[in-house]
């Protein structure tokens, strides 16, 4: 599911628009992963003892890259109908996209530790699994974007062309798991070349206008199954009363990881950030968690120390999607009344 919906995503976000944005979405989407995951990671270790749950400081780190990732499924859902101006929606949508990418070679290493190697690992290593993650990830959906492009322009019939289109999602999520790369990271560069190279040069307006009905149908029918299964994991998910004070924590540690994270690169980028000065409460309570990391959780083995992170993991997103979700639409109109005029027609 993530590889479609990554790619279906992707599909309607402007180059122009994002390049506009680019080092501020870098910004947040590199720096703000990674102070999030140390003020989780840390908060959850010195705090969570404190209401009888005790976790090792691996478990913890792993926590905090999981949850730190905004998710790009559920923030350009909602985004969708909360009238976001156009800047503000593009920072969000381009953050949410990318920094997953970061938060799961974060979490690679946390999971490391779990597996028997508990050293601080080095500042060599992170470099090369970043680099063989998130850098091979974007180069191999470079060659993926192009080599797709150039098949679609090699033919005009719109069903083979959205089936060349399928084939790159799904053959391509695969293939960059077998080479240990990032496929989220894959997915999304692949769904931006085609949606705006591969756009202008290699198709039909047919089959562009049937291209994106089949993704925007896609992308609706995968959403609705994704929290679904969410939704039946919260009834088999064991939850006892005494877990109710370390969700609100986390919870709360959640959103004040993800306030100064927002806080600290706008008031030190104050002039030059080019949003409205109130824009980040939107973008504090609309980075809104979903399955990414409940696919993170999951992943953990089993253990007593995974089935409190899993938990956890799911009270936060519980209360991004109903909580903040339901309610960042009313925080938009009182915050940001005037949308922006979009940037490029």
């Amino acid at each position: 599911m993530l590889a479609s919906l990554l790619f279906a995503g992707a599909l309607h976000i402007h180059l122009d628009e994002l390049r506009a944005y680019r080092w501020q979405i870098g910004l947040l989407a590199v720096f703000g992963t990674v102070l999030s995951t140390s003020l989780i990671g840390m908060g959850v270790w010195y705090l969570l003892p404190l209401s009888g749950v005790h976790l090792p400081i691996a478990y913890c780190l792993a926590f905090g890259a999981l949850i730190s990732p905004t998710d790009p499924i559920a923030v350009m859902g909602i985004l969708k109908s909360a009238g976001v101006p156009r800047g503000v929606e593009t920072v969000i949508s381009g953050e949410s996209l990318f920094n997953d990418g970061v938060g799961v070679v974060l979490f690679a290493l946390a999971a490391s530790m779990l597996s028997g190697d508990q050293h601080a690992p080095s500042a060599a290593r992170v470099a090369v699994l970043f680099l063989r993650e998130a850098g091979g990830g974007i180069a191999f959906g470079c060659v993926l974007g192009y080599t797709t492009i150039w098949l679609l322009r090699s033919i005009d019939s719109y069903q083979e062309e959205v089936l060349i289109t399928l084939a790159a999602v799904m053959g391509g999520y695969a293939l960059a798991d077998h080479l240990h790369v990032s496929g989220p990271l894959c997915m999304v560069v692949v769904g931006l070349m085609v949606g705006n190279l591969g756009r202008t040069s290699s198709m039909m307006e047919r089959t562009r206008e049937r291209l994106y009905v089949f993704w925007e149908l896609i992308d609706a029918i995968l959403n609705c199954v994704l929290f679904v299964l969410i939704g039946f994991e919260i009834i088999v998910l064991p939850f006892s009363g005494g877990m109710l004070a370390p969700a609100l924590l986390a919870i709360a540690l959640a959103l004040i990881s993800r306030w100064v994270t927002i806080a600290i690169p706008m008031s030190v980028f104050q002039k030059s950030f080019g949003l409205p000065p109130q824009a980040w409460k939107v973008l504090t309570w609309g980075g809104l968690r979903g399955g990414i990391s409940v696919a993170l959780a999951l992943s953990l083995p089993h253990s007593p120390e995974r089935e409190v992170v899993v938990t956890l993991t799911y009270a936060i997103v519980v209360f991004s999607i109903l909580v903040q979700g339901l309610t960042i639409g009313r925080l938009v109109k009182r915050t940001l009344p005037c949308a922006e005029p979009a940037l490029f027609g």
